[in-house]
């Protein structure tokens, strides 16, 4: 899924402005230059355009993280991934939102895409794991929509 798109959920399942994303990318001590963010919540067709970065994007998701549980400032930062994927998205999202096994099934179940629960902790593996699996777009697309529900209401 295009980092472009999951920063637009993001914004819409939040229900926040443009300042408070680039508030999110300072909580995770990354100073955003003025306008980016807006930039990058445009469509590919309008003018002004920019694609939103791996680490930017990583950033938005680490400020959500301390912004929801708050920062634990005796412990040291976790290095921001440098490629991000579909999984480590899903990852952060799960930690900043307090998510059991339970409520992603009903988060994807609300979104007409039901998983069982080793579908799921197979999406949570190491990398390196045999039973390791991709988060495809769908999935992490569904998932977003489901949160959206959960969060925000289901929309008419």
């Amino acid at each position: 899924m295009l980092n472009n798109d999951v920063l637009r959920s993001l914004r819409y399942l939040l229900d926040v402005s443009d300042a408070k994303l680039e508030a999110l990318c300072q909580l995770a001590d990354y100073p955003v230059e003025p306008g980016l963010i807006s930039a990058c919540l445009l469509r590919e067709d309008e003018p002004g355009y920019r694609a939103c970065s791996d680490v930017l994007l990583a950033h938005v998701l680490e400020g959500l993280v301390f912004h929801k549980r708050g920062k634990d400032d005796s412990r040291a930062p976790l290095p921001v991934p440098k490629r991000l994927t579909n999984n480590i998205v899903l990852k952060k999202l799960r930690v900043a939102f307090e998510l059991r096994d339970d409520d992603l099934q009903a988060i994807l179940q609300a979104a007409d895409l039901p998983m069982t629960k080793s579908e799921l902790s197979a999406l949570f593996r190491a990398p390196e794991h045999k039973h390791y699996r991709e988060c495809g777009d769908q999935v992490l697309r569904n998932f977003l929509r489901g949160l959206t529900i959960r969060e925000r209401g289901k929309s008419d």
